[in-house]
């Protein structure tokens, strides 16, 4: 089965052919326009999908060396995201599935992540515990398979993305703001400021307080800023980055100990930072679980996860109508 799969459901377009369960193309495209905004813009998001959209697909089946006509499954993300960046990539596969009369499999992004693991050599076992860490979303799953899966957590407020992005806006630094903080991370004293980590419920998790506790901190001790050196730059980004980290991993230990799971997987964009992926090998080694944490080219969004995850839905016999969904409404809460 030759599957193409087709993401953009915030500031990247991408697009992925999976051939005979192998990758064959996995193309992405960036918008690093939107860093000199601070943030994304959505309008801005869904006119740079539109462009890039038609060109990525006829590369991604020239490195595939395949024709349209050879593709046999046609995948795309329908939520959550930016609505009209979202819109762009939906309409468009629904476009070719409709033309080329092949099947559609519109695909949850929030899946997408749970099982990237799966892109890789070494794949996760059954029942698996992963922690999804965007810019939107921090969820802790219990995955027991392809077709059933439990939230055992989600964050109350800002996802730890989210917080990567507004104290790095604080501190000055460049969007996005996780590179940022965990560059300037490096040449800080993570001990130098005990940020609080929020008691939450269960396994949810919190990070609007610790944002809030590093802008409180700035302007008490620094009120006028001028006073703010390079090094408390990087102080304090070291220890706001400890913190969230103990936050996430905390949560998962906790569930560690209560579930029966044969794997642990960190999926999403903040899975690509350094002390995050060490402070989740330390677990693996501590609890004695097979770890796996995609690549970096599969930690951001990207289709090739969108393909598989729409692959694994259409061989556990799931049919969608092009009609479904109306619009970009999936909601990964559902699943609570």
């Amino acid at each position: 089965m030759k599957i193409l799969g087709i993401e953009s459901s915030c500031d990247e377009t991408s697009v992925a052919i999976n051939s005979d369960d192998k990758l064959t193309a996995n193309l992405i495209s960036s918008q690093d326009f939107h860093a000199k905004y601070g943030g994304v813009v959505p309008e801005l998001s869904s006119r740079a999908h539109l462009q890039i959209i038609i060109p990525l697909v006829k590369d991604a089946l020239k490195k595939s060396n395949l024709e349209l006509k050879d593709i046999d499954l046609i995948c795309s993300t329908a939520g959550p995201g930016l609505i009209g960046a979202l819109l762009v990539g939906l309409t468009f596969a629904k476009g070719l599935s409709y033309s080329l009369n092949k099947p559609f499999v519109p695909v949850d992004h929030i899946e997408g992540h749970i099982y990237s693991g799966f892109l890789m050599e070494d794949k996760p076992e059954f029942p698996y515990l992963t922690l999804v860490v965007s810019g939107g979303h921090t969820i802790l799953v219990l995955v027991k398979s392809f077709t059933e899966m439990k939230v055992l957590g989600t964050t109350v407020d800002d996802a730890a993305g989210e917080a990567f992005d507004k104290v790095s806006k604080m501190l000055g630094f460049l969007y996005p703001g996780g590179p940022q903080i965990q560059k300037n991370a490096e040449l800080g004293d993570e001990n130098k400021i005990d940020f609080p980590v929020a008691e939450t419920k269960g396994y949810d998790f919190s990070f609007s307080g610790l944002k809030t506790a590093v802008l409180r901190y700035i302007q008490k001790n620094y009120p006028n800023e001028t006073k703010l050196t390079q090094q408390n730059l990087y102080d304090i980004a070291a220890s706001f980055q400890k913190a969230v980290v103990k936050a996430l991993t905390q949560k998962t230990k906790k569930a560690i100990e209560n579930y029966n799971i044969n794997s642990l997987s960190l999926v999403g964009g903040v899975a690509a930072n350094k002390k995050l992926r060490e402070a989740f090998t330390d677990l693996s080694y501590k609890y004695q679980k097979k770890l796996v944490i995609p690549d970096l080219q599969y930690c951001g969004d990207n289709a090739a996860m969108i393909a598989f995850r729409g692959k694994t839905l259409y061989d556990s016999g799931k049919r969608f109508g092009l009609d479904y969904p109306p619009y970009p409404s999936f909601r990964f809460e559902d699943f609570k």
